[in-house]
């Protein structure tokens, strides 16, 4: 039931320069992944000796808290992180904690998934609170239950099965897909509502009592009652921020960093991006004496997190005040137009090798379109005061498929690609553009995946030698963009290909029944 830091799973952990992550999700939903249960209980008493900072809770009521993909992903979510602190700590309710292990299995045969903490079933648990991030990890959580044996469909499920409630980023765009397997969705930023939700979930003793009483929640949505129908975002307390992270661990994508926020939500416009200036009342800076006081003096690798960590006003400030400490630091969401000389130069200080920034559109034309501020001159500077600073790389992350896109303006990225590596060795890494609900680009096209793959070929073809090319999956990306815009039949359709496999070719006919085509 996450949502305390709404961002994508690029800012969440893969913009994290410091830790090497990579832009990828965590993997297709080829199937659902669980290991054995000797291994998985294996690996659990591994995970507990290696893992600092988990909350001790003696309240009686017990409830599951699932992330939907590996240990080493839902370790790295600070939202994740964060709802567990707020339910260990409420006093009401403590919690045990279940994540999908790292390979597929037999849809036909699962093992249970058991818990972290005791091993304990899920199955047992009279409420599953699950933190989703995006659309591909709804596999994961069809494939959680399935491997309970809890019916994955809501509309299968009686009263004597667990109360699955869901949250987490994936509310701020399209929850919808989410009402075909969980009886109830927390809206927005969970932070002090998560709480609540369970609160109404157990104060009653019939399954009707409690839908009731969570439907009566104004940011909780219960299928079963309000259909398809949206309902506002949750706003959290300011005086809840910043959001951190107790537990820090070596088996992570994030290897043992305090990850804390820096600002919540984001001041800029951006037309592709869930997290605009519009969403949830913009960006909500966080004061740095209250980030400082809430670090350990200890730590020593640092994650600042957020949609906009540079635009913080005082961003430099922090950096060379955690560095001063002796830390190491990393930085979510790094913008080309916020990278002054100063902060290059803090950067440098806190540990940085390799300076990772967003170009976005592949021409100036079309990150005016999508209301992007960055130009070839930001992109230019950066490098030049890194190379300054003695940084060894600049990584740009970059979208094709934009609409208007053509090939002009991927020729147009190449040119400046090549002359730009002239002063920094330089990584591309490339997404197709997926349109999502509650932006300016919710109708727009997917690109289709002929159209993708060869302006992909095209550019790699072009800055071959200058440049290092990776690219995200145009496959799995057109599955993303049809979840980002369906309903419940989409997620039905989801459970449908995990029943025959998993692979992409059944996700393909699962959705193409329903009229998804990936050339258009």
């Amino acid at each position: 039931m996450g949502g305390a830091c709404p961002w994508s799973r690029a800012d969440l952990f893969s913009c994290l320069s410091l830790a090497s992550a990579k832009t990828s999700c965590p993997g297709p939903p080829q199937g659902t992944r669980y290991a054995t249960v000797p291994r998985q209980v294996e690996s659990r008493r591994d995970l507990l000796r290696d893992e600092s900072g988990r909350i001790s809770s003696g309240a009686p009521a017990l409830v599951a808290l699932a992330y939907p993909s590996p240990y080493h992903v839902a370790m790295s979510s600070l939202g994740f992180q964060t709802i567990y602190r707020a339910i260990q700590q409420c006093g009401t309710f403590s919690c045990e904690r279940f994540v999908a292990p790292d390979r597929a299995i037999d849809w036909n045969d699962p093992p249970r998934p058991v818990s972290i903490e005791s091993a304990r079933a899920l199955s047992d648990f009279p409420v599953i609170a699950l933190s989703v991030a995006y659309e591909l990890e709804i596999a994961g959580l069809a494939g959680l239950l399935h491997a309970a044996g809890i019916p994955p469909l809501r509309r299968q499920r009686d009263p004597r099965t667990p109360l699955v409630i869901a949250g987490g980023p994936l509310t701020f765009s399209n929850p919808l897909p989410l009402g075909a397997f969980v009886d109830a969705i927390v809206m927005g930023e969970a932070d002090g509502l998560a709480v609540d939700a369970l609160r109404a979930a157990l104060g009653s003793e019939d399954r009707d009592g409690q839908l009731r009483a969570l439907a009566a929640l104004p940011n909780v949505i219960v299928p079963a009652i309000h259909g398809d129908s949206l309902r506002p975002l949750c706003q959290c307390d300011d005086e809840l921020l910043p959001a951190w992270a107790p537990i820090q661990t070596p088996h992570t994508e994030l290897r043992n960093m305090f990850l804390i926020e820096v600002v919540r939500g984001c001041s800029r416009g951006c037309h592709y991006c869930v997290m605009r200036r519009s969403t949830n009342c913009g960006m909500r800076v966080i004061p740095i004496e209250r980030i400082l006081e809430r670090i350990p003096q200890d730590a020593r690798r640092i994650g600042l997190v957020g949609a906009s960590v540079s635009d913080h006003p005082k961003v430099a400030d922090l950096v060379e005040q955690l560095a001063d400490r002796g830390a190491q630091v990393g930085l979510s969401s790094l913008r080309p137009d916020r990278m002054s000389e100063r902060m290059v130069a803090a950067l440098k200080r806190a540990g940085y090798r390799t300076l990772t920034a967003a170009m976005d559109g592949a021409s100036e034309r079309l990150r005016k379109a999508v209301d992007r501020r960055t130009t070839e001159q930001h992109l230019l500077r950066v490098a030049e005061r890194a190379r300054a600073c003695g940084i060894e790389r600049l990584k740009l992350y970059l979208m094709v498929g934009l609409p208007t896109e053509t090939d002009d303006d991927i020729e147009e990225c190449a040119h400046f690609v090549r002359g730009l590596s002239r002063t920094l060795p330089i990584s591309l890494g490339i997404s197709p553009f997926c349109p999502k609900r509650n932006t300016p680009l919710a109708d727009a096209p997917f690109a289709g995946a002929r159209v993708i793959e060869h302006r992909l070929s095209l550019l790699r073809s072009r800055v071959k030698g200058r440049a290092d090319v990776r690219a995200t999956s145009t496959r799995w990306a057109w599955v993303e963009a049809v979840l980002a815009r369906g309903g419940p039949d989409e997620g039905q359709a989801v459970l449908e290909a995990l029943q025959e496999g998993g692979s992409f070719a059944s996700y393909r006919r699962a959705f193409e029944g329903l009229g998804h085509s990936m050339e258009s």
